[in-house]
């Protein structure tokens, strides 16, 4: 699918906006680079609204934003909103720029944004440059969970079937994760493990070493892998190799990872939230992705969720659109 040159990803460097920009771009470029962007004050305050400045705006620690240009960025976070327009200025229009989730500020100051559908805003009705999507562009792949199956399934023997992917993050912004919500989940899993189900469990920098604590006393002895931070990422082969997920609610990105399986999904809710939050886990409850997770595991199936595929094709197809209307303009000129 791939064949646009080269690509930057722009971010403050959050994970979670890494990880959906290199979705993308690596769906859709041979080259990738990685750019982390900062601002001073004041636009690091009031980005994405102050876009004046240029490399002013840049704060020292920020990589360059200097030619040579690429042929598509793909950024994400309102600290990237700068430097995108900045290269999209600059090179005269010539760079395509993508931006995923909701800008703030009016989308037409992008080529294209890719925005999940529980950012929508009613003004995006009539924007012909907006691109919904259920979940989070993510880099889960069929391919590569044929991969990684074959890669982990070895060293996962030992674990006896059915078995369940558990993805554990942990508090943020929104959402409390403290160790009596711990002790509740780890509880739950070891009732799981004791009936003969394998669990496959991974952590988050945000779990916190007490919680990681509560989860290995309560899983100790039972037949659970807990990676435990070295070698070799177990991720993808934990969701290769497992019959279903289990997932904290605190993150988007884990879920619409999840959902690339086709694997049922059972989502461990966790007190606080928001509305971007709650919309988002209603929706993907009624379109049949996700369910609750309140202790047994249920069996269902669904077409897996590949919004990657559909935002790639469509950045594709207009980067191609645009290189037609412009070989057309030449051929009309000439004539």
């Amino acid at each position: 699918m791939t064949s646009i040159p080269t690509c930057w990803i722009l971010t403050d460097g959050k994970q979670g906006m890494i990880n959906q920009c290199l979705a993308l771009a690596e769906s859709v470029a041979r080259t990738v680079i990685d750019k982390r962007v900062a601002l001073r004050t004041p636009w690091r305050q009031l980005s994405p609204w102050l876009r004046l400045g240029g490399l002013l705006a840049m704060a020292p620690e920020s990589d360059p934003i200097e030619p040579p240009w690429p042929d598509i960025v793909v950024a994400c976070g309102r600290q990237s909103v700068v430097p995108a327009l900045r290269v999209r200025r600059k090179s005269g229009g010539a760079v395509f720029t993508v931006y995923v989730q909701d800008p703030v500020i009016d989308p037409g100051h992008f080529d294209l944004v890719v925005a999940p559908r529980h950012d929508w805003r009613p003004e995006w009705e009539k924007a012909t440059n907006v691109i919904v999507t259920t979940g989070a562009p993510n880099r889960v792949t069929r391919a590569q969970l044929a991969e990684a199956a074959e890669r982990f399934g070895p060293r996962l023997d030992h674990l006896p079937r059915p078995r369940a992917a558990v993805l554990i993050g942990g508090p943020n912004a929104v959402f409390r994760f403290d160790a009596s919500d711990m002790a509740a989940l780890a509880d739950r899993l070891a009732a799981l493990a004791r009936s003969g189900i394998g669990l496959m469990v991974t952590t988050s920098r945000r779990t916190g070493a007490e919680n990681e604590r509560i989860l290995r006393d309560r899983l100790a002895g039972l037949p659970a892998e807990i990676w435990d931070g070295t070698g070799e990422n177990p991720y993808f082969g934990y969701l290769a190799l497992a019959d279903a997920v289990i997932v904290t609610a605190d993150s988007v990105n884990m879920v619409s990872e999840a959902a690339m399986t086709g694997k049922p999904i059972h989502v461990f809710e966790m007190a606080g939230g928001s509305d971007k939050f709650r919309a988002f886990h209603e929706n993907m409850r009624q379109r049949g992705y996700t369910r609750p997770f309140v202790g047994p595991l249920e069996e269902w199936s669904y077409e897996p969720l590949d919004d990657t595929a559909m935002a790639a094709a469509e950045i594709l197809r207009r980067i191609a659109v645009r290189k037609g209307a412009e070989g057309l303009d030449g051929r009309r000129e000439r004539a």
